[in-house]
């Protein structure tokens, strides 16, 4: 098992949909699978305009129609992010570009969240859609749910860690 540990960033525009969303549908497969100890979750926007916020209401409802509780309240990125945490996470092209332009000699991997469910072949699609605008909470959920089995399913494979059950 991994010394250190494995902490991972969720990044969104705002820090108020996608991120929380992705920060809590992680953090409870991590804890399911027995790795709070060692995997870490965390949640960021790139934005600052809904800084110290909780998360929309259509993000917080369908979180807890699936049993997740979720308290965050949205932070907006740091550079200091792109070194403290091994795994930095865009839901969108644009957010990726963001981050990528700030990330000079950061340590972490920085990446689509989607990358590892392409990878392995569980969606098609590259990018997690902001609800925001159209309200596809449930959509979205079933994307980024997916996106999170690919994840903790890679980060147990890359830290040789106790592979989670596949559903």
């Amino acid at each position: 098992m991994s010394a250190k540990p494995i902490k991972v960033l969720m990044v969104c525009a705002g820090n108020i949909c996608r991120s929380p969303m992705a920060e809590g549908i992680f953090r409870k497969m991590v804890e399911d699978a027995g790795l709070s100890a060692i995997i870490t979750v965390d949640s960021a926007g790139t934005g600052a305009w809904h800084v110290g916020e909780h998360a929309h209401p259509g993000t917080l409802s369908v979180l807890e129609r699936n049993g997740i509780t979720y308290t965050g309240r949205s932070r907006q990125i740091t550079r200091d992010d792109l070194d403290n945490f091994d795994y930095v996470l865009a839901m969108d092209r644009e957010n990726l570009s963001y981050i990528l332009r700030a990330a000079r000699g950061a340590s972490a991997e920085i990446r689509l969240f989607l990358s590892y469910a392409n990878e392995a072949e569980r969606i098609k699609q590259i990018e997690v859609p902001d609800p925001y605008y159209d309200n596809s909470f449930d959509q979205v959920y079933n994307l980024v749910y997916q996106g999170s089995a690919a994840l903790l399913e890679h980060i147990c494979q890359a830290h040789n860690l106790k592979t989670p059950q596949k559903d």
